[in-house]
């Protein structure tokens, strides 16, 4: 009888484990497993905005417990899968759409790659942690004041700030990061945003704030060119990739969500038409 009771437990365990998988595969869907790498279709038609993140150098590890890996992949792919259905849906833009499961349709750009050049607009997250080495500082200046456009997003505080700024500083030493004024185009190229709030981490709400460590206030800053034209849209203090990639989560507040869509939708536009 004891082992009877023994094989039927292990039986419901089996069970219910087998069960849970697809949940798990959902929630936690950054896996390349082979069954999902062909569900975004190939693009045939040559979309003319794909989502791209920057791998940068460095260590790349956050102070944060990561499962996923380095951080240059924070968020990835639920929040360029989540942020081009709505640029698809909200804008005239023909993008590429990126896959909820394998992160296929969205590119990963080395700067050390030539095809860096194929693409007007990338995303860099976690930005605190990147290390960029003197060739990679070179290529990236050359990509942006070659028309290229950096939004970078999801760090925080004083210590994230000055690492972010020491790889900056290699690519733009003789260039002011400065606020970005209220009548910027860059806040009214498609949606007018006037009311700025600060966009949190899901794990920041949780604990009941919207800030991480020092990084009180949030600031909207960039960096120009020549010509006035902004290349690089910092976000501080902020995680508008945490709010991309909660948004189908009902944790998550719909305010926060629509803010921070209009941001990067605004900063798509803006890159893809300057």
């Amino acid at each position: 009888m004891q082992y009877r009771h023994r094989a039927g437990m292990t039986a419901l365990l089996l069970t219910l484990l087998l069960t849970a998988l697809p949940a798990f595969a959902q929630r936690f869907p950054f896996r390349n497993d082979i069954a999902f790498e062909g569900d975004t279709p190939a693009d045939t038609d040559g979309s003319e905005f794909h989502f791209a993140r920057l791998i940068y150098g460095g260590d790349g590890y956050s102070d944060r417990f990561s499962g996923r890996g380095r951080s240059w992949t924070t968020d990835m792919p639920e929040a360029e899968h989540f942020f081009m259905e709505g640029l698809r849906r909200l804008t005239l833009v023909d993008g590429m759409a990126v896959s909820l499961y394998s992160g296929s349709g969205g590119e990963r750009l080395s700067l050390t790659e030539d095809n860096v050049f194929d693409y007007p607009f990338m995303y860099a997250v976690e930005v605190g942690y990147w290390q960029l080495s003197d060739e990679e500082a070179g290529i990236l200046r050359d990509y942006l004041l070659r028309g290229g456009f950096l939004m970078v997003d999801d760090f925080h505080g004083s210590q994230q700030w000055a690492g972010f700024m020491a790889s900056m500083q290699k690519v733009f030493p003789d260039r002011p990061v400065v606020d970005i004024k209220d009548d910027n185009e860059v806040l009214h190229v498609l949606y007018d945003l006037d009311e700025r709030i600060q966009i949190p981490g899901l794990a920041a709400l949780y604990n009941g704030v919207t800030y991480e460590g020092d990084g009180v206030d949030p600031t909207w800053r960039g960096v120009y060119d020549d010509d006035g034209r902004l290349i690089v849209a910092i976000n501080h203090n902020m995680d508008l990739g945490d709010a991309l990639e909660h948004a189908d989560t009902p944790d998550y507040p719909e305010n926060m969500t629509a803010m921070a869509y209009r941001f990067a939708v605004n900063y798509v536009i803006y890159a893809m038409t300057h």
